[in-house]
């Protein structure tokens, strides 16, 4: 699989990906709006797991690797999870190195992240959480077409606290 724009270029993730995938972990103002800060172990879990091949009735995320086409840098990642059939719909999430955020980087690599599951997949509807007060990622999809379907109320338990989350939708 491989998905390009005029600046990106987007592609599955493999093995020799794990330098980025655990910086994107770790680094703190990526993951101030995810979750705390995964272990070691959890986080090579969560790597195998996405290393695995992916169908749209997989149980387990399609992980995408985002680079710059100019550098051949990776600088984040897209991520897919299907609810499967019936229901005909797959969550989406990113997470972008911090210093590449407010470049534009995430709204245009999950443009044809969208284009590819709602067409090519036969996805009916996307669907995104985000934790209320994130505005950036909420442009992000706003810019994709996603309109907020409503909020979950203390949905996410955050460093600590409880957070609610929107949730955004694009229908195909």
């Amino acid at each position: 699989m491989r998905l390009e724009t005029d600046r990106l270029l987007i592609t599955l993730l493999k093995p020799e990906n794990w330098p980025l995938f655990l910086r994107v972990h770790q680094d703190e103002q990526c993951m101030a709006w995810v979750s705390a800060i995964p272990d070691d172990e959890e986080l090579q879990k969560r790597f195998s797991e996405c290393l695995l091949p992916w169908f749209f009735t997989s149980d387990h995320m399609l992980c995408l690797v985002v680079r710059q086409k100019k550098t051949g840098e990776a600088i984040g990642l897209l991520g897919a999870t299907a609810e499967g059939y019936p229901y005909c719909q797959v969550e989406i999430g990113y997470a972008f190195l911090s210093q590449f955020h407010g470049q534009g980087f995430g709204s245009e690599a999950l443009a044809p992240l969208c284009e590819y599951l709602l067409h090519h997949c036969g996805f009916h509807k996307l669907t995104a959480h985000v934790v209320e007060g994130n505005w950036s990622s909420r442009r992000i999809l706003e810019k994709n077409s996603f309109l907020l379907e409503g909020v979950l109320r203390d949905n996410r338990l955050l460093r600590g606290r409880w957070k609610n989350d929107w949730v955004f939708v694009r229908l195909r």
